[in-house]
């Protein structure tokens, strides 16, 4: 009965939107903490709270990155199909965009489209949102944090849509259509997108990082929105798509200087809480822009994070790797690659720096970015560790036996930083460990699939709210007390998500489980792009409830406990359900992820 009645709704949508398509703008404030919204931090996402939609019980795409989660909103597919598993990902082939390296981080648009090429145009397997909203008759544009951007439409285009502008507009011969080089001049804004300034300042050991947002850059961005974009797209007489992804308040929390070393504030001081207003200002200037043009009434708007945040924190009693002297890391602190390093040491294995060809890394050093090769040849690794933050992925190569797995698994269970490890399906069962079916990781993926994913130790600070004040351990470059994301806490798990528009219901609390991948398929849905296909759980559910006239949507509570494993640890899944759809609030080992209980 759900199926038919699903496909009813969406035929008399159809029928509707015949009628008279709507407009749909995505506005992604990137690394937004749900409870981070109110009047004070954020009067406009706030107003379209209380006047929309809220999505109360939202939840990211785990590992809770950036790119995965840009790749759910942009596909409707969970990351088993996608094959973004990550913000830096294992290719095995060279990236030579990415400095000739197999472990590339992917907010760049080179190194996409080389990998698009490598995949023969099928990176993510599955059509981007804008390349088949602008088959369908819409005109699209996409503006913002270079990376995410890009994979709303992936594919190069010679036609005038869709547009694309981000932080190497400009810079990297990339080209925009006539009309809008000749718009930006006659408007006097560059052609060039200006550069993120003292925002991009990440500090070092000893020195803070930025003490502003990214005010600049943003600005820049929301002026061609509003000043060229908008009024384009309306002039062009028919139904658009537009995305802006808003770098603030992530790239500000990531890189803050006020607490440099201190977990106190750490990214709940006045710096991340200015990029959180800018985003916020970005946002009230877009809402004006349409209602100035007209367009209020016939554009759906939703705003939506792709992942929460947490404060760095770098502290283990277990891991060789802080017992060793580096020049960039303060005494008795886990440095970039610690898992890296630590498998290494414990397997015996020579470790390899990625990011620097050929380079072994000695004693009292560590991979630059976190990110190692493990084994004798290393143009062979047998064991190869991507340094994402919150979480780590590792990838064995096929000459790995059951016996050398199970030693990794215990050596990971060994380590105090660690809280919770999922294994590929196709590698076997390992006591204390859950599976990638358990969270979404197995699908039709063009791209390398990780063996091993690793989650960090997580908790939180003494304050009134702990999803708004928690830290992580994560294996990155960036100080102890900056920000960071990745992990399995419930704090990183719960972005902020809400819409406003004509398809939408007005002044409601969505109670349900919803996620990154629900808001892919509704969009598409919206859009009518998408056959409805309740019964498919790799591909997102449409969000009825939220919609004019939809249903509230009955859920359920459960938990999934691996059988014990090393020292009887047991990986542990909070999950909501609502039909057949799995929605994960946190996972980890029971007293070391936030929010698992």
């Amino acid at each position: 009965m759900r199926q038919w009645s699903l496909l009813l709704l969406l035929i008399i949508s159809n029928l509707a939107y015949a009628a008279e398509q709507h407009n749909l703008i995505l506005f992604v404030p990137d690394g937004l903490r749900a409870l981070m919204v109110n009047a004070q931090n954020a009067p406009t996402m706030n107003q379209i709270k209380n006047n929309g939609v809220f999505f109360k019980n939202n939840h990211s795409a785990y590992p809770t990155l950036t790119m995965p989660n840009a790749s759910v909103f942009s596909t409707g597919h969970i990351l088993g199909d996608t094959g973004i598993f990550s913000n830096t990902i294992y290719t095995k082939e060279t990236n030579h965009e990415a400095r000739d390296t197999n472990t590339p981080f992917l907010e760049n648009d080179r190194v996409i489209d080389e990998l698009e090429d490598q995949f023969s145009g099928q990176l993510m397997k599955f059509n981007a949102l804008l390349d088949d909203a602008q088959s369908h008759g819409f005109n699209t544009a996409v503006i913002g944090k270079v990376g995410p951007t890009k994979l709303f439409h992936p594919l190069r285009s010679q036609s005038d849509f869709p547009i694309l502008i981000d932080d190497m507009t400009g810079h990297n011969n990339s080209t925009l259509p006539q009309a809008i080089r000749d718009l930006l001049t006659q408007n006097q804004l560059p052609l060039e997108t200006p550069g993120r300034g003292d925002n991009g300042k990440t500090g070092n050991a000893t020195t803070p990082g930025t003490l502003t947002n990214n005010l600049q850059q943003q600005q820049y961005f929301i002026d061609v929105t509003t000043k060229i974009l908008l009024p384009y797209l309306k002039n062009q007489q028919k139904p658009f798509v537009l995305i802006f992804w808003s770098r603030d308040p992530d790239g500000t929390q990531h890189n803050q200087g006020d607490s440099l070393q201190q977990v106190i504030p750490g990214i709940n001081g006045p710096t991340s809480l200015s990029a959180i207003k800018n985003a916020d200002d970005n946002l009230n200037q877009l809402m004006s822009s349409l209602k100035v043009l007209g367009l209020d009434n016939s554009t759906d708007v939703v705003v939506a994070a792709d992942h929460g945040f947490s404060t760095i924190w770098k502290e283990s009693k277990t891991s060789d790797s802080v017992n060793q002297t580096y020049s960039d890391v303060p005494t008795h602190q886990l440095p970039p690659g610690f898992l890296a390093i630590d498998l290494s040491r414990a397997l015996n294995l020579p470790l390899f720096d990625a990011n620097q060809p050929n380079h072994q890394i000695g004693t009292n050093e560590h991979p630059l970015a976190g990110n190692g090769l493990l084994g004798r040849d290393v143009t062979h690794p047998q064991v190869s560790v991507v340094a994402n933050g919150g979480s780590d992925l590792i990838y064995l190569d096929h000459s790995v036996d059951n016996t050398m797995i199970k030693k990794i698994i215990d050596i990971l269970f060994h380590e105090d930083y660690v809280s919770g490890v999922f294994v590929d399906d196709k590698l076997g069962h390992y006591p204390g460990t859950l599976t990638f079916s358990d969270i979404g990781l197995i699908g039709s993926a063009q791209t390398p699939t990780p063996a091993i994913v690793v989650n960090f130790r997580s908790s939180y600070t003494a304050c009134r709210q702990p999803y708004t004040c928690s830290v992580e351990i994560a294996d990155t470059t960036l100080q102890q007390g900056q920000g960071m994301h990745g992990n399995f806490n419930r704090a990183d798990t719960y972005p902020f998500m809400a819409a406003i528009g004509p398809d939408f219901k007005t002044n409601y609390t969505d109670r349900a489980p919803s996620s990154n991948v629900d808001m892919g398929t509704t969009l598409r849905y919206l859009l009518g792009l998408t056959p409805l296909n309740a019964t498919d759980i790799k591909l997102g559910r449409v969000l009825e409830e939220a919609l004019i006239n939809g249903k509230e949507m009955p859920f359920s509570r459960l938990k999934k406990v691996s059988d014990p494993g090393h020292e009887g640890k047991q990986t542990i899944l909070n999950i909501q359900k609502v039909g057949s759809h799995i929605y994960l609030d946190s996972g980890g080992f029971s007293g070391s992820t936030l929010g698992l209980y």
